[in-house]
């Protein structure tokens, strides 16, 4: 018999450590014990039996469940093949599955598969009760809890945002035998990774439209949930899953005087840049200039920058370009995406479409959304609030009117539109600035999936 195996404050702790489990822990001369990471714990388990050590495990608390699956529906080749993978690498690991091609019904099959007490975080209080009215649905008998967004539960299967597990990680560690992780690419970051880094789940799973961060982070899911063990492109399932679309590129041109501005504006931000030794190609970039923007000569060389991206995103072309596409398409469900408020304001106040904010009220949000849903608004604008996290209507043409710099963006932005339907026929509008960062940018992120045409926009009513 080894010694007990313990939780204390999110690590795992023995007195005595076998051999076969010692590069494991580390000795903590303060409370005179080795420690280990509680994602360890499976593998801690599975050296001391594989060793034959008989010992005493009191730090997992996981429960047993007896799950009743309500939902009667014959999954898609991808649902049962992400589940088969995800099993065959020993239940852990990450699928990358595009927006709209049924991620959550893919964890209720693990869940009902893994029958054991279950934690799933998710990145936002809206799909905190998209999930938790989710999982009642599929497990009626089930004791569902949320944690987060005012509520503090305790019950064997518990829907958390990421915040709230990240400042309760210690509490959950040795709760919960499945860690389920929604949008997990927000996982990797400071303060949310100890919610797996503390955890025991000996079963894990990931899911997200796209893994990549901005600080190449992605690579410690591997780590904290285990392998990619599926991944598929909208491309995959267009026709089948999703809906038949299309990509379609507008290259629209400054004016003469918005032109003359924003290579000023350039110019002013790039002179700075030089003289102070920042390249803006990564993150580390990015922090020194706006660390050196609290200087006045930062201050004016980030200003200008501000200004030569609102040219580039604002510029008045493409509000003709909007309205011409708006007219080409005067019956079908339409979502317009902005990067920022004030071009959404704009486009609302003059063409008086609805929209939605994060400034939005959560009642009056639900109100546009079921407007939307129901038919009596068919055209709706909005920022990055709706990249995620939100139920949104089906719709059937997008238009990207400017934030086009991320291809998480792009990838979710393209699913809001890809919900199959008898007859769908899916349109995307990338509408790009000539001669800025923008249309670099642009071409930078696609990578995969490339636009099947590329028009400019005074073409855009030509026959086929």
């Amino acid at each position: 018999m080894t010694a007990p195996l313990r939780l204390d404050r999110g690590t795992l702790v023995m007195k005595a450590v076998p051999a076969c489990v010692a590069e494991l822990f580390t000795w903590d001369a303060r409370s005179q014990n080795h420690r280990a990471r509680g994602q360890d714990y499976r593998e801690i388990v599975e050296r001391l039996r594989g060793a034959g050590l008989t010992f005493k495990d009191e730090a997992a608390d996981f429960q047993k469940l007896d799950l009743g699956f309500a939902r009667e529906i014959s999954p898609y080749a991808h649902q049962t093949g992400t589940l088969r993978a995800w099993k065959a690498a020993g239940r852990r690991g990450v699928a990358e599955l595009p927006t709209g091609s049924g991620k959550t019904l893919v964890a209720q099959l693990a869940m009902r598969d893994t029958p054991r007490s279950a934690l799933i975080c998710v990145p936002t209080l809206d799909l905190l009760q998209q999930w938790y009215s989710g999982l009642l649905a599929a497990f009626p008998d089930a004791n569902v809890g949320l944690l987060g967004g005012g509520s503090h539960d305790d019950t064997p299967i518990l829907v958390s945002t990421y915040d709230s597990a990240a400042i309760h990680a210690e509490d959950l560690a040795g709760k919960y035998a499945l860690l389920i992780c929604d949008e997990c690419h927000h996982l990797p970051s400071d303060f949310t990774r100890v919610i797996a880094e503390m955890s025991l789940a000996p079963y894990r799973l990931g899911l997200s439209a796209t893994l990549k961060r901005s600080d190449g982070r992605e690579r410690d899911l591997e780590t904290l949930l285990g392998p990619v063990v599926y991944s598929c492109s909208p491309e995959d399932l267009a026709g089948s899953t999703l809906a038949d679309y299309q990509e379609v590129v507008i290259k629209v041109r400054l004016s003469h005087a918005e032109q003359d501005r924003y290579d000023t504006l350039i110019r002013q931000r790039n002179d700075f840049l030089r003289l102070n030794s920042i390249k803006l190609g990564s993150l580390e970039g990015w922090k020194k200039f706006i660390m050196a923007s609290g200087s006045p000569g930062g201050r004016a060389a980030m200003l200008a920058h501000r200004e030569a991206r609102s040219l580039a995103y604002g510029t008045e072309g493409k509000l003709r370009v909007l309205e011409e596409i708006l007219v080409n398409h005067p019956n079908e469900r339409t979502l317009i995406f902005t990067d920022d408020n004030a071009t959404v304001y704009r486009i609302s106040r003059e063409f008086l479409i609805p929209s939605i904010t994060h400034q939005t009220p959560t009642k009056e949000r639900h109100g546009v959304l079921e407007r939307f849903r129901d038919g009596s608004y068919r055209i709706l604008v909005t920022s990055r609030v709706l990249n995620e996290g939100v139920d949104v209507p089906e719709a059937s043409v997008g238009v990207m009117l400017s934030g086009t710099a991320t291809e998480r963006e792009y990838i979710q932005r393209l699913g809001r539109i890809l919900r199959k339907a008898k007859g769908k026929k899916a349109t995307l509008y990338e509408v790009v600035t000539e001669g800025t960062s923008e249309e670099r940018v642009s071409q930078q992120r696609k990578g995969q999936w490339q636009p099947q045409t590329a028009p400019s926009w005074e073409t855009i009513n030509a026959p086929d």
